[in-house]
């Protein structure tokens, strides 16, 4: 009987927790590789045609040819969802699933000499972090560390290079230990938290930074298109500091908690209000279009794993 959660690595099944790649492998040595993350809702895998989608646009900007199709990449992630379906239905889990593709071995470009490495990875989602954050909000923590330039690498790609993420969030837990990071671009203008989106509420309209020095969230996507549908007015604009702080709502978006709302930026208070109006309107019409309360999941399996 399986006991936990397995991914597939180059055409095998291994534990999630015995799963291993060579030390010499390219994306181990210099992040040379790409991924993507979608998640699941009852076992049911969201918006796969737009992780493919953008997935495959990462694959072309870092010419890494995998090998295989995008179409059969897709059909290895239902693959190994259907494969650990069992396991997920007797937890009544949902998780997250993560292809990444690697260059494969070698140091220098012109040595690599073994087709890339390719790997569907699951991780379990953790409710119980994210569940006090939806009655009480999240935090946020302006950055010194800076978003990539896209004159450097570009934002848009999904990629393992997270030093400076990392940089951000010590600097973030330092100031809150509860806070996500919030990074600026070389402008000074709102660019993204680490592994989230950030948009804003005001006067009614949504505000959310430009989508061209930014990883270009699904789940953004997904927020926008929701609110066009409710009749909501969505702004893509530079943003600074100032916005969030002066903002009436404003909140993170993400594939394994969707919508959170912000409460605090810098450990200031921008609403009593958690969730804010909008977040609520937005957080119901993404529920009712999945046929799943996505509070509801979160509070009930967060409080299940305390």
């Amino acid at each position: 009987m399986q006991k936990e959660y397995e991914i597939w690595l180059d055409g095998e099944y291994y534990p999630r927790s015995k799963s291993k790649i060579s030390m010499l492998d390219r994306g181990f040595k210099l992040s040379d590789l790409v991924y993507d993350t979608l998640r699941t809702f009852d076992g049911k895998v969201y918006r796969l045609d737009d992780h493919m989608e953008r997935f495959e646009r990462s694959l072309n900007y870092v010419r890494i040819d995998p090998g295989i199709s995008i179409n059969k990449i897709a059909d290895l992630i239902l693959e190994v969802v259907e494969h650990n379906e069992p396991l997920r239905s007797s937890k009544q889990d949902d998780y997250m699933i993560s292809p990444i593709i690697t260059r494969g071995v070698g140091y220098r470009l012109k040595d690599v000499d073994t087709k890339p490495s390719i790997s569907i990875f699951i991780d379990p989602i953790d409710f119980n972090f994210y569940s006090l954050m939806h009655l009480e909000g999240a935090h946020g923590v302006i950055s010194k560390a800076r978003s990539f330039s896209s004159e450097q690498l570009d934002p848009k790609v999904k990629h393992f290079s997270r030093l400076s993420y990392v940089m951000a969030d010590i600097e973030a837990t330092d100031v809150d230990p509860q806070a996500f990071p919030i990074m600026l671009d070389m402008e000074g203008n709102i660019s993204e938290s680490v592994g989230s989106n950030v948009m804003i509420v005001k006067d009614g309209t949504i505000k959310t930074p430009k989508d061209t020095a930014i990883l270009q969230g699904v789940s953004r996507k997904a927020v926008i298109e929701t609110a066009l549908a409710l009749g909501i007015d969505v702004v893509e604009e530079d943003l600074q500091p100032y916005d969030l702080y002066t903002s009436d709502e404003a909140f993170f978006t993400s594939t394994p908690f969707c919508l959170i709302p912000i409460s605090k930026i810098d450990k200031r208070q921008i609403t009593d209000q958690v969730p804010g109006p909008i977040t609520t309107q937005l957080l119901a019409a993404w529920s009712e279009s999945i046929g799943l309360d996505i509070v509801d999941q979160t509070m009930k399996l967060g409080n299940k794993k305390n």
